[in-house]
């Protein structure tokens, strides 16, 4: 491994300025260690349009790299070292599924604007910038969903239901004011008897690694760890995030437990496993900092994909020429891009 660093490291050195290594917080240490910026989505697609290099390496899933291919200078690549790496969440929602539905509750007379989590791909966000809608993050969906609302009697939220819901509640929006949609291969089941009159209406989607977690997990730690702090993304589900001291997004979720250094107690923390155990070293036992769910079952499979080996080959191709970067539908890209461009816009 120790060759595969030192050989990543002379790459970029060679490279230099032509250069820019991007990282989700989600990847591991091997991976994270060379990476020029680290992030979550928000604040890497922040990043973008600042960079200036020849050549942006995005070490995360598909949608991350679409995203930034969305938001790059003409002339810049975005290249990922893994394309097959993917978002399970993510292909819960398709472009077309997406259009269909929205086609059926507006021709049902009803006024609804799409709101999608920035976890879809780029023919998905193009739906929702022809529709009139934007995407968010989980540490903007509060300021968004806001926005939403404040353009149209109700929100379609994509696909993140239990993201959607825990917003909701952040707002005040009562229970009965939401609506799971029940779908199948052409769209809405039996519209007529869903409540699609209701404010918000959400994408049955999830998280397979948030969505796991359980009222038990939070019990199992408090009896694990008497006093413990307990936070939590909002991906997993609201009657988890009730019981948690505090729920939100992976840069909340780092600032949180930075705020605890010295603290001296035990904050269990229910995110990526990756992030947890990277935020435990750099608290060097000033606050005890374990993972809500330990092991595979708390590792995203599609960031794992990339590897230090699949970067030094990325790499090596941007040396070599024969680099592969992300390439957009020309159809999708300038509505797909609207809609992202409206979410950096509305929170600066």
């Amino acid at each position: 491994m120790q060759d595969i660093s030192s050989a990543i490291e002379s790459l970029r050195t060679g490279l230099g300025s032509r250069l820019c290594i991007m990282g989700h917080h989600y990847e591991s240490d091997a991976v994270v260690e060379h990476c020029d910026f680290t992030g979550d989505s928000l604040e890497l697609a922040r990043r973008i349009p600042s960079v200036d290099a020849e050549f942006i390496v995005f070490c995360g899933v598909s949608f991350m790299g679409e995203s930034a291919a969305l938001l790059a200078k003409q002339g810049q690549a975005v290249i990922l070292p893994e394309p097959a790496a993917d978002c399970q969440m993510a292909r819960m929602s398709t472009a077309a599924d997406a259009r269909r539905v929205l086609k059926q509750i507006r021709d049902l007379g009803l006024d609804v604007l799409p709101l999608a989590y920035v976890n879809t791909d780029v023919p998905l966000k193009a739906v929702v910038g022809e529709f009139g809608g934007s995407v968010c993050t989980s540490a903007n969906a509060r300021t968004m969903m806001d926005w939403a609302f404040n353009a149209a009697e109700r929100v379609l939220f994509i696909p993140d239901m239990h993201l959607g819901r825990n917003t909701a509640r952040q707002l005040g929006i009562p229970e009965d004011e939401w609506h799971i949609l029940e779908l199948g291969p052409d769209g809405l089941v039996n519209p007529q008897s869903q409540p699609l009159g209701r404010k918000l209406l959400l994408w049955p989607g999830y998280c397979p690694v948030h969505a796991a977690y359980t009222p038990a997990h939070i019990e199992a730690a408090r009896a694990a760890w008497p006093g413990c702090r307990i936070t939590v993304h909002p991906e997993a589900s609201p009657e988890v995030t009730a019981l948690c001291d505090a729920a939100g997004s992976t840069s909340f979720l780092i600032k949180d437990a930075e705020a605890r250094a010295g603290a001296g107690e035990t904050l269990v923390v229910g995110t990526e496993v990756n992030l947890v155990r990277r935020l435990a070293k750099r608290s060097q036992g000033a606050c005890r900092i374990v993972p809500l769910v330990d092991g595979e079952a708390a590792a995203c499979p599609d960031m794992a994909m990339v590897t230090p080996e699949k970067l030094l080959a990325s790499l090596q191709s941007i040396e070599s020429g024969s680099w592969r970067q992300v390439v957009l539908s020309e159809a999708d890209r300038e509505p797909a891009r609207l809609s992202l461009t409206r979410m950096l816009k509305i929170c600066g």
